[in-house]
């Protein structure tokens, strides 16, 4: 069961013995995103760290942190995030240094399988056939993928302990019964996905003008 964690006030005395994952949507900003883009970014990760911040009081300190695309955990992998998105290592940051353990997530192979498959997917091919077969191969990767991360928090995540799982938004995991869920979903959120909206309409506009 996922809960949002802007809409938990209290938890049930019986949900202590509970293993607790907070579920952070991972966006990303490019370098070359225009400066209203990641002004909203900026707030939707301020808003993330209060959140978290404000359920650690009630329920715990976070215990593991996990983190999409990473196979090497600790200093090393904090290092890394540092370099692919540094706002969500800011967050990573804070937590390792205040005592939590930041674990290797992924397998590397399966992780960069994916990301070659869905390379491919965002070429624009011209085959239908070729596009069919690809997106076959990349949701059977996905799914081997998901299938290890969801081992990895089993495996890890100690009995009563709460961690934060940083990932995109439409993943496909599926979480041990014993695990609690609460997916991070602050007003900054929608207000990104209001931003990308208009500007992906924008931009369909601009393209039919021109032709």
């Amino acid at each position: 069961m996922a809960e949002e964690l802007g809409k938990i006030e209290k938890l049930d005395i019986d949900q202590f013995g509970l293993r607790k994952v907070y579920v952070v949507p991972l966006l990303y900003s490019g370098t070359d995103a225009p400066p209203e883009y990641k002004e909203k970014l900026e707030r939707y990760w301020r808003e993330v760290n209060e959140q978290i911040a404000n359920q650690e009081i009630k329920v715990g300190k976070i215990k593991r942190i996990y983190h999409e695309s990473m196979s090497v955990g600790g200093a090393e992998g904090l290092k890394v995030i540092a370099e692919i998105n540094p706002l969500s290592h800011l967050i990573a940051k804070d937590k390792f240094e205040s005592g939590a353990v930041f674990e290797a997530t992924e397998l590397a192979e399966l992780a960069d399988e994916c990301m070659d498959w869905e390379r491919c997917l965002l070429m624009g091919l011209f085959s239908q056939k070729a596009i069919k077969t690809i997106a076959e191969l990349y949701e059977q990767c996905s799914v081997k993928r998901f299938e290890y991360i969801s081992q990895r928090v089993d495996a890890t995540l100690q009995k009563g302990e709460a961690a934060v799982l940083f990932i995109r938004e439409g993943h496909g995991l599926k979480f041990a019964a014993d695990i609690e869920v609460f997916n991070v979903a602050p007003p900054g959120l929608d207000d990104v996905h209001r931003w990308l909206r208009d500007r992906s309409k924008q931009i369909e506009e601009q393209n039919n003008s021109e032709k």
